[in-house]
């Protein structure tokens, strides 16, 4: 619909110097009803100014924020500005629209507030480049432009090329099984199954007959033939979780499974032969393992043909943004929320945190940020007060520690008008370690 400005086109001087502006502008009055709407609101929205003048803006609009949490009512209201609140609008033919906006309230000559004013930017460009960048930061799942992770990402497929054995080592939450379904979707066997088993979240003779089965009549109870995960993964792959948490004994069946290619399932008196690719994860130094006696220097070599030492977060933090936002997309479509950013102070919270959980434990805080969250961005305090306690502050870039944390508590407990219960339930605390915080840091509140 885009067509040249001809000034021509109108005597009126306001009207023209709506129509030379780049972004979308429109006016309202009291009643919601559209008073003015130029050149670039109707090329953005495919509605022309007649059809729009007199019309309700929200039947025009049909914005995702248009019935509970309007930007322009707010204003009007309250007297409150918003600038560059991302939103999405229906263009005239159905489609979806990113804008931009900022909404301001119009007075009368005494100060008398008779409409409001908002203008709107088309984001169509900037999101499509957006999702570009990240698609260009996105390979098998994993979101990263560190350079030690793309140097992993590069070879995976020449190691799923391969059969040979596969050691994933990294700390709890940097990614190990992502790596390992990788390696399978990339391989031969990606149309057989992938079957995981975290080691050592099992007892070892449990595990002993999930990984190799069992026979009818091998132990009380077992009234019929079990297959273990080494035969559900048949002609796939398996991945061993926390390799180093095994027995040394049930390190002895695994290794000879790798070199002999066949296994008992318990109670059973014949071999059975398998067709399995293994690959091992493990957040131990299996080294160290090897040197107190915990885990068999023949099996390490069996399963230490290749091995992938994956970076903890904080030797990637370049991608916290990238991961960030990849999980707030996420966790908006799962929780039906419009979160679109992080502000900059819970942007800095979020940066200077050491991430212990890694990976993880970053998923899991902008999931709790995301269901806190009642505007269109992340504040501090919708982040856990796990992390505002334990983030690590360089000099200069935010509040000390205790300050931020009894700022967070003061500002939970005014927006929960002082309920200790509410408060606490909010913060991801109980109320005990509440009330102990306030009377740390003195914080009398009334409730």
């Amino acid at each position: 619909m885009s067509r040249q400005f001809d000034p021509n086109e109108t005597s009126d001087p306001n009207e023209t110097i709506l129509n030379s502006i780049a972004d979308g502008v429109f006016t309202v009055d009291s009643d919601w009803r559209i008073t003015s709407f130029n050149r670039a609101a109707e090329e953005i929205t495919g509605v022309s100014r007649d059809e729009a003048i007199g019309q309700k803006c929200f039947d025009v609009f049909q914005a995702n924020i248009c019935q509970s949490n309007c930007a322009l009512r707010d204003s009007m209201k309250s007297g409150r500005q918003w600038v560059d609140r991302r939103i999405d609008i229906l263009n005239r033919d159905g489609e979806k629209v990113p804008i931009s906006i900022s909404t301001s309230v119009l007075r009368d000559a005494d100060g008398k507030p008779f409409g409001g004013v908002e203008t709107f930017r088309d984001l169509s460009a900037i999101e499509s480049l957006r999702r570009e960048i990240d698609g260009r930061y996105s390979q098998y799942d994993i979101i990263t432009k560190n350079h030690a992770m793309l140097g992993i990402l590069d070879i995976l497929p020449d190691i799923a090329a391969s059969e040979t054995s596969v050691l994933v080592q990294g700390a709890t939450g940097t990614g190990k099984e992502l790596i390992a379904k990788a390696i399978h979707s990339l391989s031969r066997r990606a149309d057989e199954r992938f079957v995981a088993v975290n080691c050592g979240a099992l007892p070892d003779a449990l595990l002993e007959s999930e990984l190799f089965g069992y026979r009818k009549g091998a132990f009380t109870g077992a009234d019929k033939d079990k297959p273990g995960r080494f035969a559900l993964a048949e002609k796939g792959t398996l991945f061993l979780d926390e390799i180093g948490d095994i027995s040394t004994a049930l390190q002895v069946r695994l290794l000879r499974v790798l070199q002999q290619r066949e296994y008992e399932p318990l109670g059973a008196t014949e071999t059975t032969s398998t067709d399995v690719r293994v690959i091992a994860a493990t957040n131990k130094t299996l080294a160290e393992q090897i040197a107190t006696g915990k885990f068999r220097e023949d099996l390490y070599y069996r399963l230490n043909v290749v091995r992938i030492e994956l970076p903890t977060l904080a030797e990637r933090s370049e991608d916290i943004p990238l991961l960030i936002h990849h999980f707030m997309n996420r966790f908006n479509l799962e929780q039906q929320k419009q979160v679109q950013g992080v502000s900059d102070e819970a942007m800095a919270r979020l940066a200077d945190y050491p991430y212990p959980g890694n990976v993880r434990e970053l998923q899991n805080i902008i999931e709790h940020a995301v269901v806190l969250c009642r505007s269109d961005r992340i504040e501090v305090d919708n982040l856990p007060m796990d992390l505002l306690t334990n983030a690590v502050t360089a000099p200069g870039k935010a509040a000390p520690l205790s300050a931020a944390e009894s700022d967070v508590i003061v500002r939970m407990l005014s927006q929960h008008q002082g309920h200790r219960g509410r408060t606490a339930e909010a913060l991801g605390i109980d109320k005990t370690t509440l009330w102990r915080k306030m009377k740390k840091y003195g914080i009398r509140y009334p409730g």
